[in-house]
């Protein structure tokens, strides 16, 4: 097996207890890599199409890429995948922390759960062997609880976990660790917790081998070099996220036209004229010691301390990312950043998603703005634009499942459908799941270019990870895949990208052969959805996300966002049939994907 790979993946049968090893193919992870690559060629080989999302055919994949675990700075990412009880379509979700890289020193790549436990378990992964535990005593905790007791009594270890969110099935929850990094989209939470899987844990003493130490070692050194270099602002790239971390995009945001404002209906700098109270030096004021994942040398995350104002958040909660800044932020029309800490941390705690979290927030307050949700809906809540106890008061309904939070657990797209009187007009979400907090209407560059494609075309709608065109394959695709993070900006240097791959894995590969593996992913992704008779196109959109009309005021006036990529239509570079998407067989087969060519082609 290739360096980079422990070589073992786990098959796990919850409903029998059945634990089997298998090994990886080595000729999959040359075409897919790892991560998400491997779990969408798996799942689409091994299950069948129209298995309900929260059943026992639904297969559950925890999976690594080759970089993590490595001396690869920052390769510590995991990837959950899925059929999504959101969409109905590919699910996946992206976390970094510890526990990727202490699953392969436990001496696995991968897990994939299928069936659903007579009670709750969690698997323990533990110097190459596997066991499944009674977890009964862990049901009803919280994340943080849950995480602590089991690295309490599994030394040197690290937890993936569900809270209380997970176990009631909340199709917004997602999958914790570290005391707050979160696998947060496509409602994977949901999917662990209808198996009553509470958690994995791993340890051991595996090494994640390399091709060539030498070379990567200083490949390594010139990359963070160039990490260290002085931009405009007077900070290098490392220097701004050691001391904000994403945050410090939020206050900018809200007015550049970036951030989504007053549920995606509202212009910056006419409805969020006061921003003061969520500048990057707020959260940096409330901030007790930085941190970052395994071995990453930027550090973009911080420990709070405790909360002495009005929130009393514990100490040791984790300063909100930019999405969910922005989410409990501009998007609620929201100016404390206490009130934002505060849902964060219910949100980490609950194990729940906080881009959707923020949104069915957003959008219950305007179903309550407009008289669609009353005093008697809400028990009491008043629910209004800039209200930031009533955020956090519902946040902490919805993460409970109770009152009307048990409908907006749901998402925006089934809580619409269940409250009816037209509320489906204030749901934002593509194919059910919320939007990030990037606004389509707003034009990227290079390799950013027409951002609003992600949304709509991309087989995980809405997501901020991800992004689709020519380009964008290897930014986002081949990057997840391989376990590195986004923010160590890897690809914006080709020479550097594939050297250090061929480094870690032996394998020469050109740039032109990483974009064609991240083209392989992204149209696997896709013929998982079209076998489950999804067409992204057919998708509806919410005219207010793309602006039609336009705005008329502020940085977007008269900008209409083009979802649907038109221009890669027009290149031919995908080269999917129009109307229904479907890729030609000449592609597939370019791609080596035979049996999906014999599958849409018969």
């Amino acid at each position: 097996m290739a360096s980079g790979y422990m070589g073992k993946l786990l098959f796990v049968d919850l409903s029998t207890g059945e634990i089997r090893e298998e090994p990886i193919d080595e000729k999959i992870c040359r075409d897919f890599i790892g991560g998400y690559g491997l779990g969408c060629r798996m799942l689409y080989s091994r299950q069948k199409a129209g298995v309900d999302p929260l059943g026992p055919e639904n297969t559950l994949g925890i999976l690594t890429g080759p970089f993590t675990g490595t001396i690869v700075p920052p390769g510590a990412r995991y990837m959950a995948v899925a059929r999504s009880p959101l969409t109905g379509g590919w699910g996946e979700a992206n976390s970094g922390g510890f526990f990727g890289p202490y699953m392969k020193f436990a001496g696995f790549d991968g897990v994939y759960f299928t069936g659903i436990s007579p009670k709750p378990v969690y698997l323990l992964l533990d110097d190459g062997k596997a066991e499944l535990k009674d977890a009964t005593y862990l049901w009803g905790k919280d994340s943080y609880e849950t995480e602590d007791t089991l690295m309490t009594e599994y030394k040197d270890s690290r937890v993936i976990c569900i809270g209380p969110a997970g176990e009631k099935l909340t199709l917004v929850s997602c999958i914790m660790s570290n005391h707050g990094s979160a696998a947060g989209r496509s409602g994977i939470g949901a999917v662990m917790g209808s198996k009553r899987l509470k958690a994995v844990v791993a340890r051991g003493t595996h090494e994640v081998a390399i091709a060539d130490k030498v070379s990567a070692q200083k490949i390594i050194v010139e990359y963070i070099h160039s990490l260290k270099v002085v931009g405009p602002n007077g900070m290098s790239p490392m220097q701004k996220q050691q001391k904000y971390g994403t945050s410090f995009s939020t206050f900018g945001a809200a007015h550049s036209g970036d951030a989504p404002v007053k549920n995606w209906g509202g212009v910056g700098v006419v409805d969020f004229p006061d921003r003061a109270g969520i500048h990057h030096d707020v959260f940096l004021s409330k901030v007790d010691k930085g941190h970052g994942c395994w071995h990453c040398p930027i550090r973009c995350k911080a420990i709070l301390k405790i909360g002495d104002g009005e929130y009393k958040y514990a100490a040791g909660s984790h300063r909100p990312e930019y999405e969910a800044a922005t989410a409990f932020g501009a998007l609620c029309l929201n100016n404390n950043a206490e009130a934002i800490i505060m849902a964060n941390d219910i949100c980490n705690r609950a194990g729940i998603d906080t881009i959707s979290s923020g949104a069915v927030i957003a959008f219950a307050i305007e179903l309550y703005e407009n008289g669609i949700l009353t005093n008697k809906d809400t028990d009491g809540i008043e629910l209004k634009w800039g209200n930031h106890q009533a955020m956090v008061a519902m946040t902490a309904k919805l993460a409970n499942r109770e009152g009307i939070g048990d409908v907006l657990a749901n998402g925006v797209k089934r809580a619409a459908e269940i409250i009816g009187k037209g509320s489906d007009q204030f749901a934002i979400h593509i194919g059910g799941q919320e939007v990030a907090m990037h606004d389509p209407k707003v034009l990227g560059t290079g390799r950013l270019a027409s951002p609003a494609a992600r949304y709509h075309m991309d087989a995980t709608p809405g997501r901020h990870t991800v992004l689709f065109g020519p380009h964008s394959f290897v930014d986002t695709h081949f990057l997840n895949v391989t376990g590195l993070c986004h923010f160590g900006r890897w690809p914006e240097d080709e020479k550097l990208m594939t050297g250090i791959f061929k480094a870690v894995t032996g394998w020469d590969y050109s740039w032109a052969d990483l974009q064609k593996t991240g083209e392989r992913v992204v149209n696997m992704r896709h013929c998982f959805n079209l076998r489950e008779g999804i067409c992204e196109l057919k998708w509806p959109v919410n005219p207010r996300l793309v602006g039609k009309p336009p705005q008329t005021t502020g940085p977007l006036a008269g900008v209409t966002a083009d979802i649907e990529a038109q221009e890669y239509w027009g290149m031919g570079f995908l080269d999917w049939d129009r109307s229904t998407t479907k890729p030609s067989k000449a592609k597939l087969l370019s791609l080596g994907l035979d049996d999906v060519a014999r599958d849409l082609y018969p």
